[in-house]
C-alpha cells in the first residue's frame, strides 16, 4: 500500500482519519487486557484488547465532541493523563481534534516535578484516570484554573466523564479552521541538566517529525510496532502503523520483564520495535541467555542517550538476520535531527568511540540544517554573535528546520539561552558538544552543561566516559567537575555491573586502581584525580539512560569531604 502525505495536514489529529480511510479494518492499537498478571508465567500468552484504525477514527471523534461541548476548544489547555493503551491514543487525537493544547506530562519525572511542571503550565482542565483527578483535588491550590476536568476511567465528583461521551456524541466531527502554525501540545523536557522546560509544540512540528521519520525509515502502511515509549504511537497512528503496548511501567524501561515484551512480538509478528537503550539492555541480555530470538523484528529504533557498542551487538544478534537497531538523535525541543545504525556503528565508528572520539550519531535529516559553534555559555541573540568551528573542533550544535520548536512556555527565561535569531528564522542551540567529521557527521562529546573545566585544558564527558567504560567491570561512568570553573578538579564516578560490585575494601580499592591505570594511559582521561564507586548511578526516568551529574556531585563531594 503506498503511503500518504502527511504534511498536506493541517492538524495533525486528522491523520487517523485519512489512516481510517486507507485501512479502516487494520489493527490500530493493542494493549494487555486488564486484570492480568504484570508478569507473564511460562507457556502462556497474555490477551489483548484491540481497536481498529475505524473504530480509534470514530472513538476519537466522540471524545473531541464530547470534550467541544465542555468548552474544549482550540487553544485551550489541557493536561492529559491517561496511562499508555487504547484509551490514551482516542484521548490524545480527540485533544487534537478540537484544536485544544495538550500538555503530554511524563509520569516518571516524580510527584513533585510533574505538579511543578503542571502547575507552570496552567492547564484549563485536566483529562485523566481517577488517580490523576484525586492527585489535582489534594493540590488544588496548584490547579485552581482547572474547571474542564474529564475522568476517564470512571466517576470522580466535579468531573465529566469519556464513558458518557462514547453514549451519546457523534461519530462524525467538524474540526474547527486550523493552520499548521496552530499551538497543539506541551511536552516536557527529561530536565537532565536542569528543572524540567515546558516545549511548545505546533501542529507543523508533529506533522513534519511523522513525514520524516516515516521517508528516513522508508516505513510502509500495515506494519507492526511495540512501543517501549508510549508517544511513538501517536507517529504510528498517523503512518498507518499497529501499536503494540507490551505489558510494562513505561516510566521505568530498564525494569521491563522481556518475556512480556516477546509476547507482544510474537503475537503480532511485529517488525518493529521502539525503545531506550535501558530496555534494549535488558531484552537484548535475557534473550541471549535464554537462548531466544525476535525473529520478525527488522528494525529496532532507540534513543534518549548514546547507545553502548556491546548493546547494539546483542541486540543485533536476537533481531531478524536483515535487521538493524537504528539510533536517533534530537531533543525535546528538537526531534528527529540525525540518525546512526548499529551496522555501521560495529563496523566503523564504535572502535574510535572506545578511543575517546565520542559517539557518531549520524548524518542529519534531510530537512535539518546544523552547524558547530564555538561554545558559549551566555545568550547569543542573533546569529552574527556566532563562530562556525572548522570539521574536527569541538564546539556545541545549533539545528534549524521545520521540525525544531520554536519556544518554551515554561521557564520562558530559557529561549534567550537557546534560541538565536537569523533574519526571520531561527536556530536551536541543543546544549550538546560535538564536531563534524569529513563525511558530515556529527560526533556527540556531551552535554555543554557538563564539561569539566580543569586547569589543564577542559574535558568532556562521553569521550572520557567512553575509555573508562571500556573495563570489563564498569557498566558505566559518570565524569564530574568540582570546585570553579577553570579550578575544576575531574573526578570519575564509576557504577560496576551488579555481579562485578566488590564485597570487600581490598577488592574496591583494587577496582580503583585498575580504573585509575586505565585513565592514566590516556592523554584524555590523565587529569582525573578521584575515582568513586557507585551501586547505581541516578538516571532520568524516561529512559533510564541520561545521567543526573546535578544529583551526583553533592555526593561526590561528601565522599570526598571537598
Amino acid at each position: 500500500m503506498d503511503a500518504w502525505r502527511i504534511d498536506e495536514l493541517q492538524n495533525v489529529g486528522l491523520a487517523v482519519r485519512e489512516t481510517a480511510r486507507r485501512m479502516p479494518d487494520e489493527l490500530a492499537v493493542a494493549c494487555p487486557a486488564a486484570g492480568q498478571t504484570k508478569k507473564l508465567p511460562a507457556g502462556q500468552k497474555f490477551q489483548y484488547d484491540t481497536i481498529t484504525f475505524s473504530e480509534l477514527e470514530k472513538r476519537s471523534n466522540q471524545l473531541a465532541n464530547g470534550l467541544k461541548s465542555l468548552g474544549i476548544t482550540q487553544g485551550v489547555r489541557v493536561a492529559l493523563m491517561v496511562p499508555p493503551g487504547i484509551d490514551f491514543v482516542c484521548h490524545v487525537f480527540a485533544l487534537y481534534k478540537t484544536g485544544a493544547v495538550t500538555i503530554l506530562i511524563d509520569p516518571g519525572m516524580g510527584r513533585k516535578n510533574m505538579i511543578k511542571c503542571l502547575a507552570a503550565a496552567k492547564p484549563e482542565g485536566i483529562v485523566g484516570i481517577r488517580k490523576a483527578q484525586l492527585a489535582r483535588w489534594i493540590f488544588r491550590s496548584s490547579f485552581r484554573s482547572c474547571r474542564l476536568n474529564v475522568s476517564t476511567d470512571g466517576y470522580f465528583p466535579w468531573c465529566q466523564q469519556s464513558k458518557h461521551f462514547l453514549a451519546k456524541c457523534s461519530t462524525d466531527f467538524d474540526p474547527p479552521e486550523s493552520t499548521i502554525e496552530h499551538e497543539a501540545a506541551i511536552i516536557f523536557t527529561t530536565g537532565s541538566t536542569g528543572p524540567p522546560k515546558g516545549v511548545l509544540y505546533r501542529h507543523r512540528n508533529f506533522i513534519e517529525q511523522a513525514q520524516q521519520i516515516r521517508d528516513y525509515f522508508q516505513l510502509k502502511p500495515g506494519s507492526v510496532d511495540v512501543s517501549g515509549f508510549p508517544l511513538f504511537a501517536l507517529f504510528n497512528a498517523a503512518m498507518g502503523t499497529t501499536t503494540v503496548f507490551p505489558e510494562m511501567d513505561a516510566t521505568r524501561p530498564a525494569e521491563i520483564y522481556p518475556p512480556n515484551l516477546i509476547d507482544a512480538v510474537n503475537q503480532f509478528n511485529a517488525d518493529q520495535s521502539f525503545g531506550s537503550p535501558a530496555l534494549w539492555n535488558t531484552v537484548s541480555k535475557y534473550c541471549i541467555e535464554h537462548q531466544q530470538t525476535l525473529p520478525t523484528i527488522r528494525r529496532v529504533l532507540t534513543a534518549g542517550a548514546p547507545v553502548p557498542p556491546e548493546v547494539l551487538a546483542s541486540v543485533k544478534r536476537i533481531i531478524a538476520p536483515d535487521g538493524d537497531v537504528y539510533t536517533p538523535y534530537g531533543a525535546t525541543e528538537a526531534l528527529p535531527v540525525a540518525c546512526n545504525s548499529a551496522t555501521e556503528v560495529l563496523g566503523e565508528t564504535a572502535a574510535d568511540t572506545n578511543r575517546g572520539k565520542g559517539t557518531c550519531v549520524g548524518h542529519r535529516f534531510e530537512r535539518i540544517q546544523w552547524k558547530v559553534i564555538r561554545i558559549d555559555d551566555g545568550p547569543l541573540k542573533d546569529i552574527s554573535q556566532t563562530e562556525s568551528l572548522p570539521q574536527g573542533e569541538i564546539g556545541e550544535l545549533m539545528v534549524q528546520g521545520p521540525a525544531v520548536t520554536d519556544q518554551y512556555v515554561t521557564r520562558t527565561e530559557a529561549n534567550a539561552d537557546h534560541k538565536v535569531a537569523d533574519g526571520d528564522s531561527f536556530w536551536h542551540r541543543m546544549g550538546d558538544v560535538g564536531y563534524l567529521d569529513p563525511s558530515g557527521r556529527f560526533w556527540f562529546c556531551g552535554r555543554k552543561a557538563h564539561r569539566v573545566q580543569a586547569k589543564p585544558g577542559t574535558m568532556f564527558t562521553v569521550p572520557c566516559e567512553a575509555i573508562i567504560n571500556t573495563h570489563e567491570k564498569v557498566y558505566r561512568s559518570a565524569l564530574l567537575g568540582l570546585g570553579s570553573p577553570g579550578e575544576q578538579t575531574p573526578v570519575i564516578v564509576v557504577e560496576p555491573y551488579a555481579g562485578d560490585w566488590p564485597t570487600t575494601s581490598s577488592q574496591s580499592q583494587q577496582l580503583i586502581d585498575q580504573i585509575k591505570s586505565l585513565a592514566s594511559q590516556h592523554e584524555l582521561t590523565m587529569p582525573i584525580q578521584h575515582v568513586l564507586l557507585k551501586r547505581a548511578l541516578p538516571v532520568d526516568i524516561r529512559h533510564n539512560s541520561k545521567i543526573f551529574r546535578e544529583q551526583l556531585r553533592p555526593w561526590a563531594k561528601d565522599q570526598l569531604n571537598q
